[in-house]
């Protein structure tokens, strides 16, 4: 019985951290500081920042990918962009 009430505990414990992960993972407000070697400064990326990326991507005509996964030339071409539209 002993056992069964073990394994029981450690099956809620593992649900619950389980949806803990999930609902923090699913929020998508990814927030970090970056560097801005153009302006020597650092920017926070986060879901404020978003809104202007996506208008640099279509005023651009650069492909809608995460800011971590552009080549160096394109932030910094974002970031200048940033800097004239702030």
């Amino acid at each position: 019985m002993a056992s069964i009430t073990r394994w029981a505990r450690s099956a809620v414990m593992g649900v619950a951290c389980s949806a803990t992960v999930a609902i923090t993972g699913c929020a998508g407000s990814v927030t970090y500081r970056t560097y801005d070697p153009y302006y020597h400064d650092y920017h926070v990326w986060g879901a404020a920042e978003v809104p202007f990326y996506n208008q640099w991507t279509v005023e651009t005509g650069h492909p809608h990918v995460e800011y971590g996964h552009l080549h160096k030339a394109d932030q910094q071409a974002y970031w200048r962009w940033r800097h004239d539209h702030h």
